[in-house]
């Protein structure tokens, strides 16, 4: 009896490993050293429809900027994260104002993505526990449970992840009462330099009074080869690129 408890205590351990494998995989893939992209992002709710064009560039999971291009009223506008911190420089009133943690939920633009979201202030690999709960083939769906004392806004995440590439294919939040929140699904699968990208990915909230919300983000221009000068991952930056 002790032998095949210790067998399946193994197998937990090596299934676990291998969760985290997939995890670091898919991050490293998604990422990289460097990443610098240009997208649209399509906001749609029961207002209407509104395009919002952005430009970006990333340092790994701790660096982050990015710039608003379109629409007009809101050009210029840019928003840095280091590490754990992040700011918005706002032109019109020539103000920079920093995002405090408990804001990291709060709507981006306008959007249905969140302040987390967009500059990547979880890492899933260093935030979550990661446990297969299926896999045939190239396709596995993972369980994400944050670690203690992880400061991640959501409660638990589940993700079908293609391996072969991989890439995300849906990604299933829950709130801390392990209730849906949301769902993103990702498309037009694409090669660049060493790194296979989904170019469209769609968000949809669950929240009853949100039926008509959709923010789909899709793809430009996107470069990991290319080093990002330094200077954009300063305070300083805010006010010099926004113009």
């Amino acid at each position: 009896m002790k032998w095949i408890l210790s067998l399946l205590f193994l197998s937990n351990i090596l299934l676990a490993d291998e969760a985290q494998a997939i995890i670091k995989k898919l991050e490293k893939n998604l990422r990289g050293d460097y990443m610098y992209s240009t997208m649209n992002m399509i906001v749609t709710s029961k207002r209407g429809k509104r395009t919002v064009k952005i430009e970006s560039w990333s340092e790994g999971n701790d660096k982050s900027f990015i710039k608003i291009l379109y629409p007009k009223k809101d050009k210029g506008i840019t928003f840095l994260k280091i590490d754990n911190q992040m700011w918005q420089y706002i032109p019109k009133i020539e103000r920079t104002i920093k995002i405090p943690p408990s804001m990291m939920l709060q709507s981006w633009m306008g959007s249905d993505f969140t302040n987390d979201d967009m500059v990547k202030e979880s890492s899933l690999e260093e935030d979550y526990h990661a446990s297969i709960l299926f896999q045939r083939g190239d396709s596995a769906t993972l369980e994400l449970i944050p670690r203690p004392n992880a400061a991640v806004v959501w409660g638990k995440i589940v993700i079908d992840v293609d391996l072969k590439d991989a890439v995300p294919i849906k990604e299933i939040f829950y709130d801390d009462m392990m209730q849906k929140v949301r769902v993103m699904t990702f498309s037009k699968i694409e090669q660049h330099g060493s790194h296979t990208i989904p170019m469209v990915m769609e968000l949809q909230p669950l929240d009853p009074d949100k039926k008509k919300n959709r923010t789909k983000v899709i793809f430009e221009k996107v470069n990991f080869d290319t080093k990002i000068d330094p200077s954009y991952f300063t305070k300083q930056a805010l006010k010099r690129y926004s113009r």
